[in-house]
């Protein structure tokens, strides 16, 4: 009997957030899948037509669709690579023998809790006004002029951008581990003579790989899926240089009308994202069996 009361709360708790859940992401996903069979402009006054796998055999020929996904990989090479490099970094001085350590842990992690939007905003104006006056007053205007203005240079200041957001949330994880690990194996490690090089490769990080495990999939697939700072900072310019996957996505089905075409688009980014994400998590936990 007293099981049976204490399942009851369970599912009484539970079942908000499962129909929430349902509601945002299950049945719409089941809707996209739907559409994307379809050709269709979103109004719902206007018919739909089946066309089967149609959309899915017209992105074979749509090369907005493989030059944002070329982006989208390359931009998310760099973000990952460079925001766990960073966090990384942190994490190890503000885990040290730091006075501020804690004033620095706070100042790192506040770019997070900017809204995306907010932040390419402010970002915006940096790169605009700010880099551009201090090129005339520097004299580096070869380093310090507007980015989002030259094709080759807008990605890496999403680059930039994105990495600035998302270092103090991955800091926070790889602290975390880092202070998970027995003070008595670096004890040991030290009377041993192994000097702090050869500590942080042989003992800390085969033992944060727990971290990189959860550090390296939130950051992939948080960076495959950007929007929101690609939106504010960028707009996907200048001529289309840093649309990435979800803008392409949102451009094709708001912009242009294309509702069944943008769907079947989102499915292949779904299972791209799918794919790339759950092979890191095998391989990386994986590693983590063999440490």
């Amino acid at each position: 009997m007293k099981n049976s009361k204490n399942r009851l709360w369970y599912i009484l708790f539970v079942a908000p957030l499962v129909l929430i859940f349902a509601t945002v992401v299950v049945i719409p996903f089941l809707m996209g899948i739907y559409y994307a069979f379809f050709q269709w402009d979103g109004i719902g006054a206007n018919p739909k037509v089946f066309v089967g796998f149609d959309n899915f055999k017209h992105l074979l020929t749509d090369t907005r669709f493989f030059k944002s996904a070329w982006l989208t990989t390359l931009f998310t090479i760099l973000a990952v690579a460079s925001v766990n490099i960073v966090g990384l970094f942190f994490a190890l001085l503000v885990t040290s023998k730091l006075r501020t350590a804690n004033a620095a842990r706070t100042m790192i992690f506040m770019p997070y809790l900017i809204g995306g939007l907010i932040l390419g905003y402010i970002w915006q104006f940096i790169f605009t006004d700010v880099f551009k006056r201090l090129g005339e007053l520097t004299g580096f205007d070869n380093v310090f002029f507007n980015w989002l203005m030259d094709p080759q240079y807008a990605l890496y200041a999403m680059v930039f951008v994105f990495t600035w957001q998302m270092a103090g949330y991955v800091m926070i994880i790889y602290i975390a581990g880092i202070q998970g690990i027995p003070e008595d194996v670096i004890e040991a490690s030290k009377i041993d003579g192994a000097n702090g090089w050869q500590r942080l490769r042989k003992i800390i990080f085969p033992l944060l790989m727990p971290a990189f495990t959860i550090s390296l999939f939130l950051t992939l697939s948080s960076a495959f899926k950007v929007y929101d700072v690609n939106l504010s900072l960028t707009g996907g310019g200048p001529a289309n240089a840093t649309e990435l996957f979800a803008m392409n996505i949102y451009n094709e089905i708001f912009g242009y009308g294309n509702y069944g075409f943008g769907q079947a688009k989102a499915i292949v980014f779904f299972l791209i994202v799918a794919a790339i994400t759950l092979t890191q998590v095998y391989l990386t936990k994986k590693r983590e069996v063999e440490m």
